[in-house]
């Protein structure tokens, strides 16, 4: 499904945008890998289309709208005052469609400007809705649409707002200039990240990952393509209209102490910490907010003990979101999704460890001549490393853990992100201030001028995704 910007155009008098109340930050971007699904989503309910008109005052946007937004945002800025200037309605014609960055399963995307706002850029998915309803679609749509509007976190998308129409719905996000790992990979000279580069973008990917769990939101879709680069150099995923959203955002989160013993890793004879001998101590957090005092047994606290090393960790997963769809990317899906047992969250930290491993080796472990046989390897064939080019002992051993064919074995599975963190591959890494870390890669700034084509004048379009 791919409107075109006259497409689009022609239905500007029944257009308007409903401003939302979320902002976390990204765009969308071509799926250069076949994706799959099922329809028989257990989480899933049918949804009428919204036809409204009106423009509706978005409540949070404003700088000070999310704990991590910039100080100042010229996109909020520069929506308020079209807003201000027009409370009524604000349709399509204040868009200007400059560029088509991509297409995927239920849209494209598309970069827009919003005029009188000295080049302010918006990434636009633009979805059909009768091909959407036609194509049995318009559930993952409306998925994708109600987990954007409840997200906040630095790794994850910003929704701006949303326009709707008897015909389109779109989804209007932030423009991350850097396009995609994917494209980033193929520019590279070996077209694979060296050891640092993985460690930073797979330890901004963990953190959403845990984000989108104690949400009760299990991604099912990463990949490279899914991974943008942001102005700053950082990353957010995108594209979740094949994730799965549990009825309540809820969990349950468990108080843990890693005083637990090493063990021998066979595949690389290297020790590590068994995740499942964690202690363990339950209490319910609404909306995964840090434990009151209270959930700490107090005899406990100011219990010292010369021979514990170990420090309280809170382990939050989505352990009730459960699914039997057939969803993902052939070379990315995990041997559950496969044999079609179920699968819980532990399908996102398998599918952590195929991505590191293509980020590292420039392909993915499992992939084989076509869909069939690829999904024949990922359930039977062991995991091997090719020999070139060498990658340190700890990072394969972080990939072994991850992708165990048995869920119940993969780590992260009982333990979530709080297990991956500990592990060495990520020694030296600052979780509270991966925001400050120096990114491997800042993207150079653009402008519209950028993507005005070359028979208008300037000669220098640029194809991001």
């Amino acid at each position: 499904m791919q409107p075109c910007v006259d497409d689009v155009s022609d239905d500007i008098d029944n257009l308007s945008i409903n401003s939302t109340t979320t902002s976390a930050t990204t765009t969308t971007t071509t799926t250069t890998t076949t994706t799959i699904s099922t329809p028989n989503e257990t989480k899933c309910s049918t949804s009428s289309g919204s036809e409204t008109t009106t423009w509706t005052a978005c409540s949070q946007a404003s700088s000070s709208a999310k704990p991590h937004a910039p100080s100042h945002d010229p996109c909020w800025t520069a929506i308020r005052r079209m807003k201000s200037e027009n409370p009524a309605t604000l349709g399509l014609e204040d868009l200007r469609f400059l560029h088509r960055l991509g297409s995927g399963d239920i849209g494209s995307v598309y970069l827009v400007e919003l005029k009188g706002s000295n080049g302010c850029m918006f990434a636009a998915k633009v979805m059909d809705k009768k091909e959407l309803v036609t194509r049995n679609k318009d559930d993952r749509a409306r998925i994708e649409r109600e987990i954007l509007e409840i997200l906040d976190h630095p790794f994850l998308p910003r929704l701006y707002a949303t326009l709707d129409t008897p015909r389109w719905s779109c989804l209007l996000t932030e423009f991350c200039p850097g396009g995609d790992l994917h494209v980033i990979r193929q520019n590279q000279p070996e077209k694979r990240f060296d050891e640092a580069a993985v460690r930073f973008y797979a330890s901004e990917v963990v953190v959403a990952l845990e984000y989108l769990h104690m949400m009760g939101i299990i991604y099912r879709d990463l990949k490279p393509e899914n991974v943008l680069v942001r102005s700053d150099g950082h990353i957010m995923l995108t594209d979740f209209d094949l994730s799965l959203k549990g009825d309540s955002s809820t969990s349950t989160a468990q108080l843990v102490s890693d005083q637990n013993p090493q063990v021998q890793n066979p595949y690389t004879n290297e020790y590590q910490n068994d995740p499942h001998s964690f202690d363990t101590s339950s209490c319910i957090l609404p909306n995964c907010i840090a434990p009151a005092v209270s959930c700490f047994h107090p005899k406990r606290k100011r219990k010292k003990r010369s021979d514990h090393h170990g420090t309280l960790e809170i382990v939050a997963e989505p352990i009730d979101v459960r699914s039997m769809s057939f969803v993902g990317t052939h070379e990315y899906l995990a041997p559950e999704i496969v044999s079609g047992e179920g699968h819980g969250s532990a399908v996102d930290w398998w599918t952590l460890g195929i991505f590191m491993y293509e980020m590292f080796y420039g392909v993915t472990p499992f992939k084989g001549i076509g869909h069939d046989l690829t999904l024949t390897n990922i359930v039977a064939r062991a995991l091997q490393f090719p020999k070139e080019p060498t990658v340190p002992g700890s990072a394969k051993d972080l990939m072994v853990q991850l992708l165990m064919k048995d869920p119940t074995r993969r780590m992260g599975s009982t333990m979530g992100a709080t297990a991956i963190k500990h592990h060495p591959f990520f020694d030296g890494v600052n979780w509270a201030l991966l925001r400050c870390a120096k990114p491997p890669h800042i993207p150079r700034p653009v402008t519209h001028r950028d993507f005005v084509p070359a028979d208008k004048g300037t000669g220098n379009s640029v194809e991001y995704y």
